[in-house]
């Protein structure tokens, strides 16, 4: 299994992993828990799939996507922010330094060990790019019992940051997940692995604009309205 960071202006490297993970996603949040969100060709999408967005997936040896989590910074449209607010007590995060973690999970068509081990290298490729990226924390929305008995339990420090709510079954609330070199090597005691990311996961600082001066700025700098908007809370899996 390889672990990848990928973004908009790498996608040409990893077109198979990058369809791949759409139909993923579809499988685990529309077919299975039945999620009312956009899909097209059995393949799920959001709009907060945008290129602030980056990717971090576990692929086979056929690029097929194995496990999935997204990551956007606070300072471009966000779920919680646009969906959720309502879970956040307090001034929702805008900075840099705080990245929104979600579509978290992995195929459940894998074993328990092998989920156990896909979650785990999700985990810690989150950790590995955060560090690189100056990212402090992430925000998370997912069951009560996840952020304790998958996301702790690797190391990862959760505090929870508003109320919870009742939801198919499940407590779901909203949590920052701390990021530093020290929970990094406690999640690296956790799945024994010395490094999970194949690629450098290099600095995600905006590509200089291929327009001219006046066309940039005039250029959107928002997201196209018009996509469905995401009902369903984030990052629900099962590990056992």
């Amino acid at each position: 299994m390889r672990t990848l960071s990928i973004r908009w202006d790498n996608i040409h490297r990893h077109g198979e992993a990058w369809i791949s993970h759409h139909r993923l996603r579809y499988r685990m949040f529309v077919e299975r828990q039945g999620w009312s969100v956009p899909h097209y060709r059995c393949m799920e999408y959001d709009e907060f799939d945008t290129p602030a967005a980056t990717y971090i997936l576990v692929v086979d040896e056929h690029d097929q996507a194995l496990g999935t989590a997204r990551l956007i910074p606070t300072t471009r449209p966000y779920m919680v922010k646009s969906l959720w607010p309502d879970l956040v007590e307090g001034a929702l995060p805008h900075s840099d330094e705080v990245w929104e973690a979600s579509r978290f999970g992995c195929d459940r068509a894998l074993s328990a060990g092998g989920r156990r081990r896909v979650i785990g290298q999700l985990i810690q490729a989150c950790q590995e790019f955060g560090l690189a990226n100056g990212i402090s924390s992430y925000l998370g929305v997912m069951p009560s019992w996840i952020f304790k008995n998958v996301i702790a339990a690797h190391g990862c420090p959760v505090r929870p940051i508003g109320v919870t709510l009742p939801l198919q079954g499940h407590d779901i609330g909203a949590a920052y997940i701390g990021v530093s070199s020290a929970v990094l090597e406690l999640v690296r005691q956790h799945t024994g692995i010395p490094k999970v990311l194949d690629e450098s996961p290099s600095s995600v600082k905006p590509i200089p604009s291929a327009l001219s001066p006046r066309l940039a700025e005039d250029a959107p700098s928002e997201p196209v309205d018009g996509l469905p908007r995401s009902s369903q809370p984030e990052g629900l899996v099962e590990a056992e």
